[in-house]
């Protein structure tokens, strides 16, 4: 963290009841900062049934802020996650594609409906996400003369179990520029460390599991309050054979390999017919048809600059899920002819690690340099 860059800024805290977001605090009062804290109120539709915003989160949040004499205020984003987030993630789920709805709600909410109401109001936003930044120096031309500027870079976290760049791939780059990642230099046992050694009150919480807005709630049935059930054959992808009956598409990913219930097995979704309502399974413990050596990627969302402008061949590192590994690769540009409107330029993802399991259409693939330091954006992919 960089103690000059931000000695006399306005920086805002989002706090969420969890130990990251408490040392981030401790990490700013010790530089002799006073950040303002906020508690970010979000949830579904049906707010009182479903809210996430639980008494606990409260009372750490509280607690934290009072134990160093910051101001804390809860911001409802309520609506602006029904009407932006959650619609994003049922209308994927519903057209069969495995959307993230924590991508979408870091570049929607934490940095979007939260700047709106209140963020614009401070020169920085602090979170406790495991990443970095860095700027760099580069000379542009204005009206024909040199000058130097500054860009700034979302970079990986050397906690590689923890590292959340690829929740944040999808965030402008003017909310890069306001971002600030106090703890993204540690190792999360260094964070629960000073968190001991201060007496947080949450040091020994547990880390949030899944989706953000459903606390405890399964994931299915969330699902299936929105979209109900849809019965239709499930088919083994080889013979053709229909081995049994789904409740709904949407309750399958691809690659899925586990809560299928069906004898036999083990089974894998390896695809899904959307007209026809078949969910494809390939019998086995490794089939060859649940992996994919390359495949398309679609509305590159570029963090900093273009990285392929003039470039039609790069060397990157990749990700499509929340997993410590990168993948080595090669992105090239593919035509722009037959992609949807709207859609922008086509990539082809390449795997130089050879053929990679679970890769599914609507899945983010998280696009760094090819020493996995900088992430330089991600993209939808297509297949």
């Amino acid at each position: 963290m960089n103690v000059e860059g931000i000695q006399g800024k306005r920086i805002a805290v989002l706090l969420s009841g969890g130990v990251d977001s408490a040392v981030v605090v401790h990490q700013l009062a010790e530089l002799g900062l006073k950040p303002d804290c906020f508690y970010i109120k979000i949830g579904p539709e049906e707010q009182e049934e479903w809210d996430c915003s639980s008494e606990e989160d409260m009372e750490m949040a509280t607690a934290v802020a009072r134990k160093y004499g910051c101001l804390l205020e809860v911001v409802d984003c309520h609506r602006e996650y029904w009407d932006q987030v959650t619609r994003y993630t049922m209308e994927k789920v519903r057209q069969g594609f495995t959307p993230n709805p924590d991508v979408m709600c870091n570049r929607l909410i934490k940095f979007g409906a939260f700047h709106e109401k209140r963020g614009k109001d401070y020169d920085l936003i602090a979170t406790g996400h495991y990443a970095q930044t860095e700027e760099e120096e580069i000379s542009v031309t204005v009206d024909g003369k040199w000058s130097s500027s500054k860009i700034k870079w979302l970079c990986t976290s050397p906690d590689p179990v923890k590292d959340q760049t690829d929740f944040l791939a999808q965030i402008y780059d003017w909310q890069l520029r306001k971002a600030l990642f106090p703890i993204g230099h540690m190792m999360k046992e260094e964070v629960r460390q000073i968190a001991e050694r201060e007496h947080l009150v949450n040091a020994r919480r547990k880390d949030s599991q899944g989706i953000c807005f459903l606390g405890k709630i399964n994931y299915n049935d969330y699902l299936r309050r929105y979209l109900g059930e849809q019965p239709g054959a499930v088919v083994e992808l080889e013979t053709g054979r229909q081995i049994g009956r789904h409740k709904g598409l949407w309750f399958h990913t691809i690659g899925q390999r586990h809560g299928l219930g069906f004898g036999g097995g083990p089974w894998f979704v390896v695809k899904k017919d959307m007209a026809g309502n078949i969910l494809y399974v390939s019998h086995g413990y490794d089939p060859e048809t649940a992996y994919k050596q390359e495949f398309s990627v679609h509305d590159m969302h570029w963090l900093t600059k273009d990285m392929a402008e003039g470039n039609d061949s790069m060397e990157i590192t990749f990700k499509i899920r929340h997993t410590p590994e990168f993948h080595k690769g090669i992105m090239t540009k593919g035509s722009e002819g037959g992609m949807p409107e709207g859609q922008g330029q086509r990539f082809l993802v390449k795997s130089l690690d050879g053929a990679i399991h679970g890769v599914a259409p609507g899945q983010f693939c998280v696009i760094y340099d090819k020493d996995h330091h900088r992430c330089f954006g991600s993209a939808e992919i297509t297949l």
